[in-house]
């Protein structure tokens, strides 16, 4: 069995790297009456001052021993045919890196291995799987670098198609060729299984590994959280003895999802600090995030103040989490002073302050500033005209409404959603249009689902309309009978509205039978565990960037 690898390129030092023949002219390299073949000096030479530009910052000057290597007709080796195709993956010229490959006398593992990556890198998946096939039928054995490499093919995804449970398929063929996994293969294999929502298996690969690595660990954390096990999470977070911004900033966004948990995101990020790590990009949307979940806008205050300190103030993105923070605390004019003082928006930014506007009871506002973006000739998205759509609904504007959801589709070539549908049929419903919003689920032009027929409900709640509530409700049960309690509830006052006491206590029986029970209200207050902890985590925060 070949054991071919990556050969190692190691730096070394060189002057006058700019140069492309520090070593001596173009043809001194390549002597005008001599055999090329047999001048093993001037071979070496080449070979030596193409890995002194393979490793340099400006790899491309050493195209031009290329161009002089085909004018000449220089023949070369193995050795300088490989570092010319290395030179030129280098320097992201794929073309003439697969030529080298193409004209080689016999195409080895490691030449195979570079090509395969080359293509990786520039997202030609299709072109390094074709290759990983073609290195098979050469009578070539992958070895772990190819494998890995395979692994992250499957990560790249894109239009190739590909077997569902690649990495289980690669894991088996590395066992079965004797492969030993190093550090790059099994990181490689852990990420795949994790991304593959295939947890428990990445776990196994996990605890083989000799020295777990600080990506290893990280990959480990971000699957861990996606699927909610939080203890496992922080068993590998505390294992994890050489930490960076990467790990600590899997915790912080893991943490950062859920108001049970939001507080722990700050805790990290606080500590993270205290430890001497500065915040990066990553690190400020997770904390945003957190505020925005758990409503802390002191927090935020402060956090934005260290974005004031930081390179960070000016991205786009950031400045669309912030306005989201200051709408889902209530702060909606805080919102707008980070909205007009933004150098650059995109549709991000107008659909957050619009949504904040809708969220905080002001639609007018929220339609003026629909109406300003349309002017400023920024295309709406889905989330954009939804947010439009919930203002008119709140608003009682159904023919403002209803010409927005018409011009999706008219004017901007986006075809409505099922939550669009059923904002539509809420606006109706609440302007106590409920024939007309029957008629506009009855005309849909897709099969309604859950969301419409709820909001139906809800409108004949609204309006005590037992008839169609009982209609609505029956549909609404059988596409989602358990997931749906608040349902049960709107029919059941619906028909106590009526005085239907009978039928009252026949839902009450079904809901009873299924297991169905009533949502229990709760309110956050300023008790010391949700409102001193945020306000001491706000002053700590504070303290690392004075």
């Amino acid at each position: 069995m070949k054991t071919a690898r990556l050969p190692l390129i190691r730096p070394s030092s060189f002057s006058s790297v700019h140069n492309p023949f520090s070593h001596g002219s173009p043809h001194q390299i390549f002597p005008q009456n001599e055999d090329h073949n047999s001048i093993h000096c001037n071979a070496t030479t080449l070979s030596s001052v193409l890995q002194r530009y393979i490793n340099s910052d400006n790899p491309f000057y050493g195209q031009k021993i290329h161009a002089h290597i085909l004018k000449s007709g220089f023949i070369p080796n193995t050795n300088i045919s490989i570092k010319l195709l290395i030179l030129n993956l280098k320097c992201g010229c794929l073309k003439y890196a697969r030529q080298v490959f193409d004209e080689l006398p016999r195409r080895t593992l490691s030449a195979y291995n570079y090509m395969v990556a080359g293509y990786l890198n520039q997202g030609f998946v299709a072109e390094s799987i074709n290759l990983v096939h073609r290195l098979i039928l050469d009578g070539e054995r992958p070895d772990g670098y190819t494998y890995s490499m395979i692994l992250k093919a499957s990560n790249c995804g894109g239009s190739v198609r590909l077997p569902p449970n690649l990495a289980g398929v690669v894991h088996a063929q590395i066992v079965k060729s004797y492969v030993e996994p190093d550090d790059v293969l099994s990181t490689a294999l852990v990420d795949a299984y994790v991304k593959s929502r295939r947890i428990g298996l990445a776990r196994r690969v996990f605890d083989m590994m000799i020295e777990k690595n600080v990506i290893c660990s990280t990959s480990m954390i971000s699957g861990y959280m996606n699927q909610g096990s939080l203890e496992n999470a922080e068993e590998i977070f505390k294992k994890t003895v050489e930490k960076d911004i990467v790990v600590f900033n899997a915790m912080i966004e893991g943490y950062s999802k859920s108001l049970e948990t939001a507080l722990k995101a700050l805790d990290v990020y606080v500590e993270m600090q205290r430890l001497g790590f500065r915040p990066n990009l990553s690190t400020f949307a997770s904390v945003v995030g957190a505020c925005s979940v758990m409503a802390g806008f002191e927090i935020g205050q402060q956090v934005q103040a260290q974005l004031l300190k930081s390179n960070f103030i000016n991205d786009i993105k950031m400045g669309s989490a912030i306005i989201d923070m200051y709408s889902k605390c209530g702060r909606i004019e805080d919102a707008r002073r980070v909205f007009d003082h933004m150098p650059e928006k995109n549709v991000f930014s107008w659909t957050s302050m619009i949504d904040g506007y809708g969220k905080i009871g002001m639609p007018n506002e929220a339609l003026e500033l629909f109406h300003i973006m349309q002017q400023c000739c920024v295309e709406p998205n889905h989330v954009t005209f939804l947010g439009a759509l919930s203002a008119c609904a709140h608003a009682g504007l159904v023919a403002k409404g209803r010409e927005i959801f018409e011009s999706m589709e008219r004017d901007y070539s986006l075809k409505p959603r099922m939550e669009h549908y059923a904002c539509i049929v809420d606006l109706l419903g609440r302007a106590g249009n409920l024939l007309l919003a029957w008629e506009f689920v009855a005309g849909m032009p897709e099969k309604p689902n859950s969301d419409v027929w709820a909001a139906l409900l809800s409108s004949c709640n609204l309006h005590g309309n037992v008839e169609m509530a009982s209609i609505a409700a029956k549909e609404l049960f059988k596409l989602n009978a358990e997931g749906r309690p608040g349902a049960y509830v709107a029919l059941s006052n619906t028909l106590a509205a009526a005085g239907k006491w009978d039928s009252v206590s026949e839902l009450r029986e079904i809901m009873k039978s299924r297991g169905i029970l009533k949502g229990t209200g709760s309110s956050w207050i300023g008790t010391e565990s949700c409102s001193a902890r945020p306000k001491r985590l706000a002053k700590e925060v504070n303290q690392h960037f004075k």
